[in-house]
């Protein structure tokens, strides 16, 4: 025992002393708001195991139509790169973080307390969907701007700390998780759902507070700032000349630049005729300028989406989400009705799925990193191709010819495809 508290003492003074640094980089108010928007996104399986009972035992939905529903209001989670450029282009009072927190936060905590008083929003099919829809989407604007946050805290000197944070929002999301699916299941035989509605409201609700602790810069001063480190890389002679030596190196590079120009006339004829239309004018009014950044930004994104650096994993990640089927509402239905599981026990199984996905980074860190991507994502697939038959078992009943439980079969389908399913996402994360 004692062996084992050194270890735990050592192992909590690293804690300690990598949540000081990080505190000196970023700020206590910063780090509390990465940690808490990622943990409300993970804990978010606390309610939605209740709306999925829900769906399924007070509005008598079919499986299909409750993967209808599941589908829509997940479907704002499939356009995130909007918000981003929604955020970059359109400042509100000249800033383009915190107002669209606080209108993502606002918009994914209002659904919850009008669905927890008003019995006549959870009993309409339509209501419901689009609450939940409303909720999603400020969960994905949240979590655009928050990254964006977290790309913008470590450029420069603290790009060091851009693993650290990395490493935390995971945490802060895997702990949510399983507090969510503890909680969750537990919930349900101990409340009624529209209580746990209004209870899930909390977190939301200390988000939008905690938003006014980190203050944001306006985008105009940064503009300012940076014209004024421009100017001050190109110093003066006190009569508004640039020194000598610069004027040097500038005659020098004027020849060459004048040559490379020349040779590259023809190739930026055609560029500059595109660009030449998204430029606003001066005299443009806010709404033009908004319109010609959000033009210039479109197309900025749509050439980087046509990079073959960018473009096949995107048609990957694509294709690997529309060629593989969505089971999760048909053996919720399966496992609830037929294999009469609880939902404790099923918010139990999600723990389990939780920490397969921090085995699964732990996996990937430790031995897997040096590994080529091909083959990773070969054998991930391949991972999830048998484990899918743990399924085809579970509903065909052979495990029960061979002694095994269901709930074994459940709890360990659920760690080892969520550990695997690790594997296809985290290389990219870890790139990024």
């Amino acid at each position: 025992m004692r062996i084992k508290d050194i270890c735990l003492f050592f192992g909590v003074r690293k804690m300690i002393e990598w949540a000081k640094q990080l505190n000196k980089a970023f700020g206590a108010s910063f780090l509390w708001l990465i940690f808490l928007i990622h943990f409300t996104q993970g804990s978010r399986s606390f309610v939605w195991t209740a709306v999925s009972y829900q769906l399924k035992d007070n509005l008598k939905l079919s499986p299909s139509a409750s993967q209808f529903v599941s589908s829509i209001a997940f479907f704002p989670w499939s356009i995130k790169p909007l918000y981003g450029i929604l955020s970059d282009c359109i400042p509100i009072k000249g800033r383009k973080r915190i107002p669209y927190l606080v209108i993502a936060t606002l918009l994914s905590l209002v659904p919850w307390p009008m669905l927890g008083i008003d019995s006549n929003l959870r009993s309409s099919q339509w209501h419901l969907t689009v609450l939940l829809t409303v909720h999603n989407l400020g969960s994905a604007m949240a979590d655009v701007v928050v990254d964006a946050m977290i790309a913008e805290a470590v450029r420069s000197e603290r790009a060091s700390f851009a693993g650290d944070l990395q490493s935390m929002t995971w945490l802060s999301m895997a702990v949510g998780g399983i507090w969510g699916s503890l909680l969750g299941g537990h919930a349900l035989t101990n409340l009624q759902i529209d209580k746990i509605f209004l209870l899930f409201s909390v977190l939301p609700a200390i988000q939008l507070l905690s938003c006014g602790l980190v203050g944001e810069n306006s985008a105009d001063s940064k503009v300012s700032r940076e014209s004024a480190n421009s100017s001050k890389s190109h110093p003066g002679n006190g009569n508004g000349n640039i020194l000598d030596e610069d004027n040097i190196l500038l005659k020098k590079s004027s020849a060459s630049a004048t040559r490379r120009k020349r040779s590259q006339k023809n190739s930026n004829k055609r560029a500059s005729m595109r660009t030449k239309s998204l430029i606003p004018e001066k005299g443009d009014s806010l709404i033009s300028r908004w319109f010609h950044s959000l033009k210039t930004a479109t197309y900025s994104l749509l050439r980087t989406f046509r990079q073959p650096i960018i473009l096949r994993p995107m048609a990957w990640f694509f294709l690997a989400q529309i060629t593989v089927p969505n089971l999760s509402t048909v053996m919720f239905y399966y496992q609830t009705e037929v294999l009469n599981l609880d939902g404790s026990f099923l918010g139990t199984a999600r723990v389990v799925g939780w920490l397969g996905l921090m085995l699964g980074t732990f996996t990937y860190n430790r031995y897997l990193k040096t590994m080529k991507l091909r083959k990773i994502l070969l054998w991930a697939h391949v991972g999830l191709s048998l484990l899918s038959l743990l399924d085809v078992i579970l509903v065909s009943r052979l495990n029960l010819a061979y002694g095994v439980s269901d709930k074994i079969m459940v709890v360990s389908g659920s760690a080892l495809a969520d550990a695997v399913n690790q594997f296809k996402h985290v290389h990219f994360l870890q790139s990024f």
